[in-house]
């Protein structure tokens, strides 16, 4: 091939940018387009990590540096399986890698999970960081509120619910979040954990991060603060979990105070069963669970209830089908092998790759997501004689294609202009910036022109 290699990308969170980054520092010449459902770029940094993330600014940081990149062109504002199909796509590139990521929330199977104010996790988050298409308001009306999970999610919606909404505001969170926040009547959030303290999927600096929020006590619960042989070795041997058990012991054996506003309390091995309530929540009930010896748990059969008036089930994402792609419903991926795409029939479908959750399911720090996209990228520069030349290469034969079906896309000057103007309303408020929320207005403002 006498030209730039052409490639989509479907999907401009970080597991897309680490793809397009690995292929441009690759021998071959590459022209790569990302797309994106969103008008922004980012997609999990922007509405799906919390605000108040102690590490989100060095992300966005290093995905900005990816981006201006001369041989990367973003393209917002584009619905794959509306806008464009995959037959678009493949007359207009050599190879298409699809990033979609998991935006939905895994169902817990328990009774009483559908009653109203039974959340899933990815709802609230996605009302905090001002997801275009969530709800504008969020009723916080409860005071007992219980959390279920033990990985990183789970404790960004805790933290969130216990915070004090004004130390929320040195963030980019948008103003109906603040004014929800704000008005927020939580005293006492609930984190239950279905196995041991050793057994969580925190991070420990997300955890100890916990103890410089003002006007927040850290509870652990004594009863069920167990340790078994498995959870030994772990802390020998793995310095993140030793971190994290001793963490949470420091503050099972602090004295606890009279007078904060809030509470956030943990409780391990705590199964949940049932949420409680008829017209709505009124507790949680949770089997006492125990260690078997090698870091799994089984139930003891003994119950408990808390009473609660939210639930929030933050027990892992999920991704959606891809238009024109084979789709493992089990597993919430497409199938894939090493991240070519497989057909009905395990075969390859030439020229088409998939990487980050939407490829290994959602599994993993952020930072997991650039040998996860290596290993595309080699498979895909491996497979290059094999590939057949895109009908139309031009690097504008795709824009043109998106004037003729109407779409107002955004670019990546429009980002620079939405970026600097989230900026301007921050500063007029002292704070660093301020999101914008409307799709409309993010389309308005990056489209100066229209």
């Amino acid at each position: 091939m006498t030209r730039a290699l052409r490639v989509a990308i479907v999907g401009a969170g970080p597991a897309g940018v680490y793809a397009a980054d690995i292929l441009t520092k690759s021998e071959t010449p590459v022209d790569i387009d990302l797309l994106d459902r969103m008008p922004a770029p980012y997609g999990l940094i922007r509405y799906g990590v919390a605000p108040d993330h102690p590490r989100i600014k060095g992300i966005v940081n290093a995905l900005h540096r990816v981006m201006e990149k001369p041989e990367i062109r973003f393209l917002g504002n584009v619905d794959y399986g509306v806008d464009v199909k995959l037959d678009d796509l493949r007359r207009h590139y050599d190879a298409v890698i699809f990033s979609t990521g998991a935006d939905k929330d895994r169902e817990l199977d328990i009774p009483g999970a559908d009653l109203p104010q039974s959340h899933g996790a990815a709802e609230f988050v996605y009302w905090y960081d001002g997801y275009p298409e969530a709800p504008r308001d969020w009723t916080l009306e409860a005071e007992q509120v219980a959390v279920i999970g033990a990985g990183n999610v789970a404790l960004d919606v805790a933290r969130v619910l216990a915070k004090q909404a004004d130390d929320l505001l040195r963030t980019e969170i948008p103003d109906n979040v603040y004014q929800g926040l704000k008005a927020s009547k939580v005293t006492d959030v609930h984190l239950f954990a279905r196995r041991g303290p050793a057994q969580t999927k925190f991070t420990p600096l997300e955890l100890r991060e916990l103890d410089h929020q003002d006007g927040m006590e850290l509870v652990v619960h004594p009863e069920g603060f167990e340790l078994d042989e498995a959870s030994e070795e772990a802390i020998r041997t793995n310095n993140q979990v030793k971190t994290i058990v001793k963490t949470l012991q420091d503050w099972a054996l602090r004295d606890r105070k009279d007078d904060t506003p809030r509470r956030l309390h943990f409780h391990f091995l705590r199964g949940p069963a049932e949420i409680v309530g008829t017209d709505r929540v009124e507790g949680l009930r949770t089997e006492v669970m125990e260690l078997n010896g090698d870091g799994s748990v089984r139930g003891t059969g003994e119950f408990e209830t808390v009473p609660v008036q939210a639930v929030y089930r933050a027990v892992g994402y999920l991704s959606s089908p891809v238009a024109d792609l084979p789709f493992d419903h089990g597993t919430g991926t497409v199938p894939n092998d090493g991240g070519r795409v497989l057909d009905l029939d395990g075969e390859h479908m030439q020229g088409v790759y998939t990487t980050g959750w939407i490829k290994r399911g959602p599994v993993g720090l952020i930072g997991h997501t650039k040998g996860d996209a290596l290993e595309t990228i080699n498979n895909l520069l491996a497979d290059l004689d094999s590939f057949t030349p895109a009908e139309q290469p031009e690097r504008d034969s795709v824009l043109r294609l998106l004037d003729e079906r109407a779409v107002e896309y955004t670019t990546w000057d429009g980002w620079n202009l939405l970026d600097a103007h989230e900026k301007s309303l921050g500063e007029a408020l002292g704070r660093e910036r301020v999101k914008v929320v409307p799709r409309e207005d993010m389309v308005r403002i990056s489209r100066p022109e229209s």
